[in-house]
């Protein structure tokens, strides 16, 4: 067992013992034998400075110096002058400390140890007509799984049988669950609050959606923030300004109860205890809203951003096509269109077929089974639906399939960057499904509200043509477009950024992996197993809203802010307490009182960062 595993077993029964101590000693005083009590605060401190000494010992094996020397060196010299009372109220401290900081961490990492807690550890799988529970491991794509009302979801899947009602509160935020049909989109880690339904596994665990958030929530928890190692740096200047001034007073009083009181009154120090409590608080808070900030780092770099470069496709838009329009051709009714295509498109893979499909399914259209379906890959399908020859596909495939063709199909009107899908029915041309990705909602109040945040310069890099990003930028607040970029170019533009300040960039998918790790600070949409953009980032939104920045940004500053705030209401105190002892004010025994409650304030004020 190591000397730090084996202290965590004991400073329990050292806190219990001086706690003891102190209450023995007191009862001895109150009842006539007073002599006794300054032997038993004695007795019971030196078990706790042995313990202490045994740990400086090892951290400056390791080249760390911190404030503990101060608690040893006040312990020490309080035994000394015969202030036995405030070497035990400061052993208290010390052993009782540790719980009070490892409450405060646990209390403020509860949201993120909650997403680990969640992992589910083996799933129930069809196999031979039967049901057999195996690990995770051995679940391969293609298995068919039944997710039972309340398993998380243990794979990234599909619903194969049933409808899932799913909670995906830890992984999004949001409260509402969301019910998905067969053939939606599972996001492992989501819980099955409805009955029971079968999912069919499209990754590995390893692989999947949750296992990735697992792996970040980890390095997450590991990392410390800069301006917790700099909290370590001014720790040294500290202890070096509590020797002088203990030394001072000694020297120039002769009283050493004095130097004793300065260094009573510095021990411990809020600077290594109110920047760690409020960086973790501001990550898990961060996490509640399903924003995954990857450590303290980019949490600080987060509060000082003030540019920003975004991509465009899947970021400021939805990524996804969706049908915007329908145009019919002799009387036909457009769900009518939209539900022969989509019957003719459940044979292909392609994803505007699937889009196509997915659109009458929302629409609750009855769709019938094609027969006799031949597939030219890329460009359309063809095949029978309730009797009829229907085809599919671009426009200019269409047209080498039939005969006639009309100014409504070839002249067809559609926003830059849409695609068109036409339909044929038995040779004639039956209309065109338009179809086109989306700005997202909210997308000109959220840069407005950015703006007002500080981010001084927005600016959109993406790969797409000119006049498409001319046209989704269009009424935006963006200060600059760059369009046809290849990722090294995003990187460029990225660089290009800096002289503004710390840049910030989003994206989503491989192409923007670069520029996310070349930005001061990357922000992914979505975390996609063991996505490039994803592993790139410095924060992950599970949530696919980009709306999810704005709090991202708050709950940084939030959490630096209220860091300082402790840090310098923290030293601010106890100075002025040193100050004051070392003019004898304060006395030994109400300095370890007072520091005792300067460290308690701000703990409690650091856990302020978990609240909105």
């Amino acid at each position: 067992m190591t000397l730090s595993a084996a202290l965590k077993y004991v400073r329990p029964l050292l806190a219990v013992l001086v706690a003891a101590g102190l209450v023995a000693g007191l009862a001895a005083r109150f009842a006539g034998a007073g002599g006794w009590s300054g032997t038993i605060w004695a007795a019971v401190t030196l078990p706790v400075l042995t313990a202490l000494l045994v740990e400086i010992v090892t951290s400056l094996r390791r080249g760390d110096v911190g404030l503990d020397i101060v608690a040893a060196l006040s312990m020490t010299a309080a035994l000394v002058v015969g202030e036995e009372l405030a070497a035990a109220i400061v052993a208290l401290m010390y052993a009782g400390g540790q719980y009070l900081e490892a409450f405060a961490e646990r209390h403020a990492r509860r949201e993120m140890t909650a997403l680990l807690s969640r992992v589910p550890r083996s799933a129930m799988r069809h196999r031979d007509g039967l049901l057999e529970e195996v690990a995770l491991d051995l679940i391969l794509p293609g298995d068919r799984l039944l997710i039972r009302q309340g398993d998380v979801v243990p794979v990234d899947g599909t619903v194969a049988g049933g409808v899932g009602v799913l909670d995906q509160s830890a992984l999004t935020g949001e409260a509402m669950p969301v019910q998905l049909i067969a053939g939606s989109a599972v996001l492992s880690g989501s819980t099955n609050v409805g009955d029971a339904f079968d999912l069919l596994a499209s990754r590995l665990a390893a692989e999947s959606t949750y296992a990735g958030v697992v792996r970040l929530v980890e390095a997450a928890q590991r990392s410390r923030a800069p301006m917790a190692r700099m909290a370590d740096r001014y720790a040294i200047v500290f202890l070096g300004v509590t020797l002088v001034l203990a030394f001072a007073a000694w020297w120039l009083t002769g009283d050493p109860v004095r130097a004793v009181a300065v260094l009573v009154v510095a021990t411990p120090c809020p600077l290594i205890l109110a920047v760690p409590v409020a960086i973790v608080a501001g990550l898990s808070r961060a996490a509640k809203l399903g924003i995954l900030i990857k450590g303290g780092k980019a949490i600080e770099t987060l509060a000082r951003v003030r540019a920003m470069v975004i991509d465009k496709t899947g970021t400021l838009t939805v990524g996804q096509a969706k049908l915007v329009s329908i145009r019919v051709v002799d009387g036909m009714t457009p769900d009518e269109l939209l539900r022969i295509a989509a019957s003719l498109d459940q044979a292909s893979k392609h994803i505007i077929a699937q889009t196509i499909v997915a659109e009458a399914h929302s629409k609750g259209l009855p769709l019938a089974v094609p027969t006799d379906v031949v597939e030219t890959a890329g460009e359309g399908i063809v095949g029978r639906v309730d009797g009829r020859q229907v085809i599919v596909g671009g426009l200019h495939f269409i047209a080498s399939q039939i005969a006639e063709t009309t100014h409504v199909m070839l002249g067809h009107e559609r926003p830059p960057g849409a695609l068109a899908a036409a339909v044929a029915i038995d040779g004639k041309l039956a209309g065109v499904l338009v179809l086109a990705d989306e700005l997202r909602a909210g997308t000109e109040k959220l840069l407005a509200d950015l703006r007002e945040l500080g981010i001084e310069r927005i600016v959109l890099a993406t790969g797409d043509r000119h006049e498409v990003a001319k046209f989704f930028s269009a009424g935006l607040a963006i200060d600059l477009v760059r369009s046809e970029l290849t990722p090294d170019q995003k990187v460029l533009v990225v660089l290009s950024e800096r002289k503004n300040g710390p840049v910030m960039m989003i994206g989503d998918g491989v192409n923007d992996a670069p520029a996310l790790a070349a930005a001061d600070l990357g922000i992914a949409m979505g975390a996609r197993g063991t996505a490039a953009s994803a592993e790139a980032a410095d924060v992950v939104l599970l949530v696919d809203h980009l709306d999810r920045v704005l709090p991202a940004i708050k709950i940084a500053r939030r959490s630096r802010t209220i860091a300082l705030q402790s840090v310098t209401a923290g030293i601010g105190l106890s100075f002025a307490a040193m100050i004051a002892a070392a003019f004898g004010y304060i006395v030994p025994v109400e300095g370890a009182l007072l520091q005792e409650v300067i460290d308690v304030a701000v703990i409690l004020n650091a856990l302020r960062a978990l609240r909105a």
